[in-house]
């Protein structure tokens, strides 16, 4: 059968030779792996890219059902084609074959040719990127061409999509805060004459709703407020153009520009924002409302660059948050420059700590009965600032509680207290005061406070008597009630507890919770109504404070104590000790040495 050539005139012989060595190649060839034959015959078909397969000269022999929708074509008209002949110019074609020539000639695996003109039978032509490559044949050395093609729309769209959703927030749909960047920067390099407002809103205790009401109520409301956000602030408007985007969690930001806007413009639509943000959604039959805090920022919008305007709105922000919330701020260039020095402080605490720059300040508590006699010192930080001098703690402790520094400050603070406490006792013996300290909330509510106070205690060899606390009624009742916790451990073990009281409400508290509190100071206006010619009602209330303070076995001190005839006035009424301005408001711990060393002598 094999040999009949059905009217061929090739002899037979000849014939049979052709045959002969046709059937050894197919003999000699390696088994086939139908499992990989079936899966790339799968992908061929199912593939969504349009893929032509062509023999080593580049004519298709395959094409699969993507490339022929691809190009408006049956899957049949492409066979037998020319790879170079589906370009629809012949500029094109050209590019096509040059192509295939670097992938069959110069052994280029793979040649991507971009935007090319293919033929569609309907439309005429369409655009998309052609993927040239080349597949091993079954014979050694032979390789067949293959050419892949998308629909450039689809991948445009994909782009688009892909685009969008880098560039936008997922559940506001607002832009995000990349997407806002690129706009601010793009307002300023147009550099026009107008004006240009940036205003940064925060939602206010935002963590209520999401805790209280859960993260999908939550998600609702940020939905609400971009949307009210964007009425206000949104779109083309009469004489500005509004961008509105979504910067953080709860955080968002605006940007006006345009030829009509004035610094009042801007304010009152902040205003009218605010306003409505106040004004309550129903979600799941609850009237939800919140506030919001806003930074805001006007300026020509030729100058500046985009970073210092972002700075500028966002310490605005800060400002307003500070300031008591649910108001706006606008930027101040003055306050700026001063916001500027404290951050630097606040920024370099750690390093000045590290390289010794801070010092302990006392503030003496002599005996009423006898000035010459110091009962305790207060014990605070002084910072030698290398280029700003001596500053008090009022000046850099603020910021410290901003930056998670008052931990290491109180550690450093307690730890070099009880030293100087040791050295007293060691050289004066009984004429030694204690020292009393106040530590930073964070570190009076920390767990392991009472090991770090033993532990100080017992390297100085002191005993837990020497040590004061200082507290008052609002750091001694924080929410979760571990600041009393602590001091309760610490008062079991030997500490004095002092409380700072301002009235009888304070003093109350003693009994009513049981506080182990051994000393109370009194403090603010009842001190203050005895510096001078006091009235009666002022003595007799002071003089009941005294009273009800010696029921209760608390020894009372007073502090801000200004003259010797104040001084007096209050021993007078039963005070027994006090500070302030009669002895000196500050002294450091050579001044404290010669205060105890004139009563020890």
């Amino acid at each position: 059968m094999l040999t009949d050539t059905n009217g061929v005139t090739l002899p037979a012989a000849e014939l049979e030779r052709t045959l002969l060595a046709f059937a050894g190649e197919v003999a000699a060839a390696p088994p086939a792996d139908d499992g990989a034959l079936l899966r790339f015959t799968a992908l061929f078909g199912a593939a969504p890219i349009g893929i032509a397969l062509a023999d080593p000269s580049g004519v298709i022999v395959e094409a699969n059902a993507a490339l022929a929708k691809l190009l408006g074509a049956a899957t049949e008209r492409l066979l037998g084609r020319h790879l170079a002949e589906l370009a629809a110019t012949p500029q094109d074609a050209g590019r096509l074959r040059a192509g295939l020539e670097r992938i069959t000639d110069a052994g280029d695996e793979r040649r991507t040719v971009r935007g090319v003109h293919l033929d569609h039978r309907v439309d005429g032509g369409l655009i998309t990127n052609v993927t040239l490559a080349s597949l091993p044949g079954d014979q050694p050395g032979t390789r067949f061409p293959v050419l892949m093609a998308a629909d450039a729309d689809d991948l445009h769209l994909l782009g688009e999509r892909l685009l969008h959703q880098n560039l936008h927030d997922p559940l506001t749909g607002l832009p995000n805060g990349a997407a806002f960047t690129a706009r601010l920067e793009a307002a300023l390099a147009a550099a026009d004459d107008g004006e240009i407002a940036l205003v940064y809103l925060d939602v206010d205790g935002f963590r209520v709703v999401n805790d209280g009401l859960g993260t999908g109520v939550a998600d609702q409301v940020l939905k609400k407020v971009a949307g009210k956000l964007n009425a206000v602030f949104g779109g083309p408007h009469e004489g500005y153009e509004g961008y509105v985007a979504r910067l953080s969690g709860d955080g968002f930001a605006a940007l006006l520009r345009g030829p009509q806007l004035t610094r009042p413009h801007a304010v009152a639509l902040v205003d009218r924002a605010l306003a409505d943000l106040n004004e309550p959604d129903y979600l799941d039959g609850q009237g939800i409302g919140v506030s919001a805090s806003a930074g805001i920022v006007v300026r020509p919008a030729a100058e500046g660059e985009h970073v210092e305007l972002l700075r500028a709105a966002e310490l605005a922000l800060h400002r307003a948050k500070e300031a008591g919330k649910a108001q706006w701020m606008l930027f101040d260039p003055q306050q700026d420059a001063h916001d500027r020095s404290r951050y630097q402080l606040g920024a370099v605490i750690a390093g000045a700590l590290e390289n010794g720059e801070f010092s302990l300040i006392y503030q003496p508590t002599v005996k009423l009965a006898k000035p010459d006699e110091i009962a305790a010192v207060n014990a605070g930080l002084r910072w030698h600032h290398p280029e700003q001098g001596e500053l008090d703690s009022a000046e850099f402790y603020p910021l410290a509680q901003t930056t998670g520094m008052t931990v290491p400050l109180g550690r450093w603070l307690l730890a070099e207290s009880l030293a100087a406490t040791a050295r007293w006792r060691d050289r004066y013996g009984d004429a030694a005061p204690d020292v009393c300290i106040r530590l930073p909330k964070r570190l009076a509510t920390d767990p392991d406070l009472v090991l770090l106070v033993k532990e100080q205690l017992d390297r100085h060899a002191l005993p837990a008597r020497a040590l004061r606390l200082c507290t008052d009624r609002e750091s001694m009742f924080d929410g979760k009630g571990e600041v009393l916790d602590s001091f309760t451990v610490l008062a079991d073990l030997g500490a004095q507890l002092v409380l700072t009281i301002s009235g009888s409400s304070d003093l109350e508290l003693i009994p009513r919770f049981g506080l182990p509190v051994r000393h109370v100071i009194l403090s603010g206006a009842v001190i203050d109504a005895l510096a001078e010619d006091p009235a009666e009602t002022d003595v007799r209330h002071l003089g009941q404070l005294v009273t009800r303070a010696k029921e209760l076995n608390l020894r009372i001190g007073a502090e801000g104590v200004r003259s010797a005839g104040h001084a007096q006035r209050l021993r007078e009424l039963g005070v027994l000790a006090a500070r302030g301005a009669f002895v000196t408001d500050s002294a450091t711990g050579d001044e404290v040495d010669e205060m105890i060393e004139r009563h020890a002598r």
